[in-house]
């Protein structure tokens, strides 16, 4: 055997413990790494010979006990309830909300109104309904008569207008209408005097229950039917006449006067007298508080109570 041969064991044999060093350095150093390895069942022999120890079973928490439901019937006995009940059940109690309150309100604002309204309406029809056949012929009379006297006023301007443009001296045929068109508002405006047919209205208030809305009423029903001057009592009565109660009596622009009122009306008679006495009128109106009323027609009816002429303290012409 060779001295080569000899040292190979050693060498060989330190290679090997250097190799089984090296494996079980590095064995340890993955076992350190990998989990903890998990220990194989033992056999039923094996627990039998050698019994483990037992741990102590952990405690468990008690169950809670469940509600019981209250007796009663069973669901069979259990009566099914109808779809008007199931209806008043979801609407009572009922549950109102902020929004459907305010919401219920307007809708009772706005039926409210819409009563009072329909109700006017059905005092005024209530007239008309009651009335009679002659009466509603006068009524009709009157509309058709205010119909025309708006297109002879139509017609009337329009007769102006082609006067201007067709007249050879406009200036003089615009200043003659200029004349004419002042003595017109003088009438109206109560600085002139004026005559006419018309009729004359007296109202006796023995009771004392004539109030000045109800001689308002009567102005503003003449002027509806045409009627171009009005003087009441030695009062002339203009576009901005007021009337006031004033204690036992009524107030005419400041100016008190007592019963008998009477009223002097220029105009068409056959306008102004059926005006005054339609149903629900100013006459049937003032005989409800036991007044009574005097209607007379004239052919020359005299209104000559004058108001001076009050300059305006802010509008002036355009035409300036």
């Amino acid at each position: 055997m060779s001295e080569h041969d000899d040292k190979r064991p050693e060498e060989n044999g330190g290679t090997r413990a250097d190799q089984r060093d090296g494996n079980g350095e590095s064995g340890n150093r993955l076992r350190k790494e990998l989990p903890q390895e998990v220990s194989a069942p033992v056999p039923a022999a094996q627990d039998a010979s050698e019994p483990e120890p037992q741990s102590e079973p952990e405690p468990q928490p008690e169950p809670e006990p469940e509600p019981q439901a209250p007796p009663g019937p069973g669901p069979e006995s259990e009566p099914r309830l109808t779809g008007r009940q199931r209806l008043v059940q979801g609407l009572w109690p009922p549950r109102v909300s902020r929004a459907q309150l305010i919401v219920a309100v307007l809708l009772f604002g706005l039926g409210f109104g819409l009563a009072v309204q329909v109700a006017s309406h059905s005092d005024s029809d209530s007239a008309l309904r009651g009335a009679r056949q002659e009466d509603l012929v006068r009524i009709l009379d009157e509309l058709d008569d205010r119909t025309q006297r708006l297109e002879d006023e139509k017609q009337g301007l329009e007769k102006q207008r082609d006067e201007l443009e067709n007249s050879s001296d406009q200036a003089e045929e615009a200043r003659k209408q200029t004349v004419e068109k002042e003595r017109q508002l003088g009438i109206l405006a109560g600085t002139v005097a004026a005559q006419g047919p018309g009729i004359t209205m007296t109202i006796e208030d023995t009771k004392g229950t004539v109030e000045a809305d109800m001689l308002l009423d009567a102005v503003q029903e003449l002027r509806a039917a045409g009627a171009e001057a009005i003087q009441v009592n030695g009062v002339r009565v203009v576009a901005g006449t007021y009337l006031t109660d004033s204690g036992k009596g009524v107030s005419v622009d400041g100016n008190k006067i007592n019963a008998p009122y009477r009223f002097k009306v220029i105009g068409k008679p056959q306008d102004l007298e059926p005006a005054l006495n339609i149903p629900g009128g100013v006459v049937q109106t003032l005989e409800k508080e036991q007044a009574t009323v005097t209607i007379e027609r004239s052919t020359k009816i005299v209104v000559d109570a004058l108001r001076a002429v009050k300059r305006p303290d802010y509008a002036r012409s355009s035409s300036q």
